[in-house]
């Protein structure tokens, strides 16, 4: 099969309300892992699968993405869908730049903020082969009842069933996780509207009413995945980064510490950092300790701290002696709420991990 023509929709609107305080001043698309952020990694594995060009939607601090990447990211087109009055969902999303995206062979519909080796080019072609109306990329384990039953599937893997909604005819062989990936024939974008929904419930159920064929692929257990939705799930994925599972696709060589320094962070004299990541502007003063955690952009880390299993957040100054473990700082902004579980020194916040 020669190629396919593609477009993609990178989702990268939403609030990340779940690792708030820190993406009151970071887009959660844009949290790094080692150097390179989510969305930044997303917009690689679309690229080097061939894609033509990327619409990426845009809501809470809209400026950021943009900033960050411009007009092309490695060679790949850009194009931003900004949603300025309210979050349109995974179902309106589309709307706004849908003769963008129907101009090809199959529309890409993929989560911006999870991190994952995404088998774009496979998907893609599986898609076509199988002539189904939408394939989603699913995780190869089942859910729990709290994400409302997966995605139910027969034998040959065609979707019978969305989350708990109504089944189709068939016999279910297995339920699963729903990896935020989805391929879309052009022809089904051409009733969407350009109001909120989220596309299992407004797109897919219906389809399936109608007899629709909705396929699906399951990610490889060889490919890691991971939802950062909080900053314990965030910190357990820079953890798998640094265990090596992915040092091939980040093409980067870690040193015997298993760290990842940016060229751009500056250590003192007698600082140690074991198992751990300095973004870009870092700071770690005299005989600091680093372990197992992580330091964001232009992070102070003062003379003589201990930090372990931790997330420094951007611009955040820890001031000498300082100890911490198992927590995320960052920096008090006026519009969070603290929760009971969380504290403040200064004019940081700490929240458990």
């Amino acid at each position: 099969m020669a190629t396919p023509r593609f477009r993609a929709l990178v989702l990268c609107a939403g609030f990340g309300t779940r690792l708030r305080p820190l993406t009151w001043s970071l887009a959660k698309p844009l949290l790094p892992l080692c150097g390179e952020t989510v969305a930044g990694r997303t917009l690689r594995r679309l690229g080097a699968a061939g894609c033509e060009a990327a619409v990426v939607n845009l809501h809470h601090r809209p400026e950021d993405i943009p900033r960050t990447f411009g007009r092309s990211y490695r060679g790949l087109p850009l194009v931003y869908s900004h949603e300025e009055d309210h979050i349109l969902g995974t179902y309106g999303a589309l709307a706004p730049r849908r003769e963008l995206l129907e101009a090809c062979e199959a529309v890409v519909l993929i989560n911006g903020d999870s991190w994952c080796e995404w088998p774009i080019r496979k998907i893609v072609r599986h898609h076509l082969r199988s002539g189904a109306a939408a394939t989603l990329l699913l995780l190869p384990k089942s859910p729990d009842k709290a994400l409302g039953g997966g995605i139910a599937v027969d034998a040959k893997g065609r979707i019978l069933q969305m989350r708990d909604m109504e089944k189709r005819s068939g016999d279910i062989t297995g339920r699963f996780i729903f990896a935020g990936l989805h391929v879309i024939s052009p022809r089904v974008l051409k009733g969407i509207e350009a109001k909120p929904g989220d596309i299992l419930e407004s797109l897919y159920q219906p389809l399936l009413e109608e007899g629709a064929h909705l396929s699906t692929m399951k990610l490889s257990r060889r490919r890691r995945w991971h939802d950062l939705g909080t900053p314990g799930r965030y910190h357990a994925a820079f953890l798998d980064v640094l265990r090596g599972r992915d040092l091939r696709i980040l093409g980067k060589t870690f040193g015997p510490d298993r760290s990842s320094l940016s060229p751009l962070a500056r250590l003192e004299a007698g600082s140690r950092v074991r198992n751990s990541a300095l973004e870009r502007g870092v700071f770690v003063g005299e005989g600091a300790e680093i372990k197992n955690s992580m330091a964001l952009e232009e992070a102070h880390i003062g003379a003589g701290c201990r930090i372990r299993s931790s997330i420094v957040g951007p611009g955040v100054r820890l001031p000498p002696s300082s100890e911490v473990e198992q927590r995320m700082i960052t920096r008090l902004d006026k519009r969070h709420e603290l929760r009971d579980d969380e504290s403040v020194m200064g004019d940081l916040v700490y929240t458990p991990l």
